[in-house]
């Protein structure tokens, strides 16, 4: 049994139109609708502010752990930055950055962990709610 030039024409035509179909189902359309807080999840990292100065409180009764309050150029946003820690390794005029990773060590739920930290090595774990305006971390993202 031998095909034709016509059945072979349109035997690739279909198969054309086909492929053609299945091809642009796959496209990712623009959707009119958007969330607006789908935006707000991806920041991951924001200015803090030139690293100014620092100052270290012993543990109080009620966290147990070292603090450290960092002032940058933008207190005037942020205020004091706590963190954990006895001491700060930035450097004066360091450009910090706030800094959020979710952290899942089950399989089904996990959390943001906030950190402040230079453009190398050095950060710190911030607080949950910074003290000095009692403002939650996560409000800043």
């Amino acid at each position: 049994m031998t095909m034709n030039t016509g059945n072979k024409a349109v035997i690739s035509l279909v198969l054309f139109l086909f492929a053609g179909l299945i091809f642009s189902s796959c496209i990712n359309t623009k959707s009119s609708y958007s969330d607006p807080d789908e935006d707000r999840l991806m920041v991951t990292r924001r200015y803090a502010g030139d690293y100014i100065e620092y100052r270290n409180t012993d543990p109080d009764d009620f966290t147990g752990y070292d603090l450290i309050w960092i002032s940058t150029s933008q207190d005037s946003t942020y205020g004091k930055i706590s963190a954990f820690g006895k001491s700060c390794d930035f450097v004066s005029g360091d450009r910090l950055f706030l800094r959020r990773e979710y952290y899942s060590p089950g399989g089904i739920s996990g959390y943001w962990i906030y950190i402040i930290e230079n453009d190398s090595t050095v950060s710190y774990k911030l607080t949950e709610v910074q003290h000095d305006r009692g403002v939650p971390v996560r409000s800043w993202f």
